[in-house]
């Protein structure tokens, strides 16, 4: 019995691999023709039209800087072929006052290493630089002079940087899948919150608070793809129509950002109000009400910000404006029937969050203040 569970389960690890590395080939046949085309012309761009003899550098080099990689690839293609060329030249400069050897190998990797990291901060770079520079100290030289890798070198980057300017990833991808995670995070920070206070549970509202701590490597991860989609926009010109979108993603970041640290505060100030029970039933009902309404209405911002089609983000847009105006109208103390003053500070806390949150829909920074209602 035992075994034939076993080859059971077996056989569904198998087709589960399977069916995952089918789904992981598919979505990587572009970049696979791309890289594959890429490594092959500056291959034969560096033997038919250079005249170099087994050019193996100007196709390893466009090959790694290409790669896959989660952001578009300009900084990375930039990097990594910097890297490579620099390193290739190092090693062909140091070979040639060294001459070959495992100690000439050592010193050049050394200096490499060091040389990289007085350049740039970057691994990846670093790492290239290195390898390089000692495959060439390694590796026989080539018959058309000590140096002419180091031009196969800057052959293949520029074959890599060409193929990632003129058939870039689409710079919007990363961003869009960033923000839907990071808002979905927020409306589940809300939703704790609310359910902290149904079950009149502290416990629960600490949870958020660490749930919404935790976002941050979020938002840093988003600035960096906004950091190097705008790159591409600025440099590809299939996709420079599309910088105003990626400064409105920019924008909306920074809205957002400062939602999430306010729900952090909101959500410390919550566990110690459900701790000295500062809430009636009434309140704790409304401003549960509020938190859940708050979080569909991030999930709509979601939608929008995430959307492809120009009118359809405008409508979920429009619809998250409104929908968070209407909350906005309710968010005084009175209105949500709160007496205590503990309980008051929690309804005070939660109103620049939604400031926040109506800037990062668009709204004037005025504008969004005036919706609150008078104190």
């Amino acid at each position: 019995m035992a075994p034939a569970a076993g080859l059971s389960a077996g056989r569904r690890f198998l087709r589960g691999r399977f069916r995952t590395g089918l789904i992981r080939s598919r979505n990587s046949l572009l970049p696979a023709v791309q890289m594959t085309v890429c490594a092959v012309g500056a291959y034969a761009f560096a033997e038919y039209v250079l005249g170099h003899s087994g050019p193996l550098f100007a196709a390893t080099s466009s090959l790694i800087a290409l790669g896959f990689s989660r952001e578009p690839r300009l900084r990375r293609v930039v990097e990594v072929g910097l890297g490579c060329t620099i390193g290739i030249a190092v090693g062909d400069l140091l070979l040639h006052w060294l001459g070959p050897g495992i100690w000439q190998a050592a010193v050049v990797l050394l200096f490499s290493i060091l040389l990289a990291r007085f350049l740039d901060s970057g691994n990846i770079f670093t790492t290239q630089l290195g390898l390089q520079s000692l495959l060439v100290v390694l590796l026989p030289a080539p018959a058309g002079g000590p140096f002419t890798r180091s031009i196969d070198a800057v052959v293949g980057g520029l074959f890599a940087l060409l193929v990632t300017i003129l058939v870039p990833k689409d710079p919007r991808r990363e961003p869009r899948k960033d923000v839907k995670k990071l808002l979905h995070e927020l409306a589940e920070v809300l939703r704790e919150c609310a359910n902290a206070l149904d079950n009149s549970d502290s416990t629960q509202a600490w949870h958020a608070l660490i749930r919404g701590r935790n976002c941050q490597p979020l938002v840093d991860a988003m600035r960096q793809s906004l950091r190097t989609s705008g790159e591409v926009a600025r440099l590809a010109p299939a996709y420079r129509r599309h910088r105003e979108e990626l400064d409105q993603l920019q924008q909306s970041l920074d809205f957002i950002d400062l939602a999430l640290r306010n729900s952090r505060v909101f959500a410390r100030r919550l566990t110690s109000a459900i701790n000295h029970a500062a809430l009636s039933d009434e309140a704790t009902e409304n401003i549960a009400e509020v938190l859940q309404e708050t979080a569909a209405a991030i999930e709509e911002l979601s939608l929008g910000l995430a959307e492809t089609h120009d009118g359809v983000r405008r409508a979920h847009m429009r619809t998250a404006r409104g929908d968070l105006s209407e909350i906005a109208l309710r968010l005084h103390p009175k209105l949500l029937e709160v007496q205590r003053l503990e309980g008051e500070t929690v309804v005070m806390l939660y109103r620049p969050l939604m400031v926040d949150l109506l800037e990062a829909t668009g709204m004037d920074a005025r504008e969004a203040r005036d919706v609150l209602p008078a104190l």
